[in-house]
């Protein structure tokens, strides 16, 4: 099965909802897991990935929270997956050729690269300004 983890799920609705934070806010990590419904202790481990891939700042202390390290026009969605999953690969041939043995008969390896490259090209094309203003009016067209 293709899918993105758990953990990197959860990374993706973490920084949107700190990147709907007006700018200059912290949210507390216990807001942003209750508002995503994300176990606490999973998201403090998501959130020091995060912080170490220069994706989100944390501070301490009584005013402190989690707040983006930059504009969220400057963080991609791929960005995020790749600090929690690693580099997405449709199949291991698609990074490094030289594994499968197949690779200068297979009729799949083309299709899987090809795959793989629209795949990134999304994900990397999509940014987290983006995410929220579809948010905003997924949720405005629920409102109404």
């Amino acid at each position: 099965m293709l899918e993105i983890t758990r953990q990197a799920d959860y990374a993706l609705r973490a920084v949107v909802e700190v990147a709907r934070l007006p700018e200059g806010e912290r949210a507390p990590t216990s807001t942003i897991a209750e508002r995503q419904q994300i176990p606490l202790p999973f998201l403090a481990k998501i959130v020091s990935q995060l912080v170490v891939r220069g994706i989100l700042e944390a501070t301490r202390g009584a005013s402190g929270g989690v707040s983006l390290a930059r504009p969220p026009q400057m963080i991609t969605m791929l960005e995020v997956i790749e600090a929690i999953d690693g580099p997405i690969m449709v199949n291991r041939c698609t990074r490094d050729p030289e594994v499968c043995h197949l690779a200068d008969a297979c009729p799949f390896c083309e299709i899987f690269t090809d795959a793989q490259k629209m795949l990134v090209d999304r994900l990397g094309g999509t940014n987290l300004a983006e995410i929220v203003a579809k948010a905003e009016r997924l949720e405005a067209a629920q409102a109404s």
